[in-house]
């Protein structure tokens, strides 16, 4: 009489489950074992237990088995798609790259490039750009003129007023001179008895 078949699921004793694990993974490998030797075939195994446990086996090196395996895999034969992040790059990439062009085509235009494409109606456009553009450049020249001239007509109010100072110091400096020449003069004369002070 034949053992009776058990059915596959999950068991849920805990220590049975560990037992069987245990009893399982031992046999497993050494079918592998068996099977490498019988057909000298390449046999690499890997299992992670429930706790994630490693267990491993293999014929040869597991990492020749695994490089052997990413080549023959059909992973490397089917077309390599790019990461989502990839994708995203390159489609920021190709807007950003389409914004350059277009910008620089703007800006031949502006200089009067690359005119052959523009209809009427195109070009009517642009000269209205032109001067909006044109008349910017001339507000914030006459505003920076403007600034420039309120700085001069500034220095030149601090000049004159430095120069008045100035003179008036020179002025009182003569008048100081021209009384102490007096001065010498007249102690001089009246030392020497001149007939003017007698």
């Amino acid at each position: 009489m034949g053992r009776e078949k058990i059915k596959i699921k999950k068991i849920d004793n805990v220590m049975a489950r560990r037992v069987t694990f245990s009893k399982r993974r031992r046999g497993l490998i050494k079918k592998a074992q068996e099977l490498s030797v019988l057909c000298d075939a390449d046999v690499s195994l890997i299992i992670f237990s429930a706790t994630g446990k490693l267990y491993e086996f293999s014929s040869s090196s597991m990492e020749d088995t695994l490089t052997r395996y990413v080549l023959h895999s059909n992973i490397v034969e089917k077309p390599v798609q790019p990461c989502l992040s990839l994708q995203k790059d390159s489609s920021n990439l190709e807007m950003l790259r389409k914004e350059v062009n277009d910008k620089a085509y703007k800006l031949r235009q502006m200089k009067g490039e690359d005119l052959e494409r523009l209809d009427v109606e195109g070009l009517r456009q642009l000269e209205k750009k032109l001067e909006a553009g044109l008349s910017l450049v001339i507000k914030t020249e006459e505003e920076r003129a403007s600034t420039k001239i309120n700085e001069l007509q500034g220095k030149e109010a601090q000049l004159i007023k430095e120069n008045k100072q100035l003179k008036q110091k020179v002025s009182c400096l003569k008048l100081k001179y021209q009384t102490a020449n007096w001065c010498i003069f007249c102690n001089k004369t009246i030392k020497e008895g001149s007939p003017l002070f007698q």
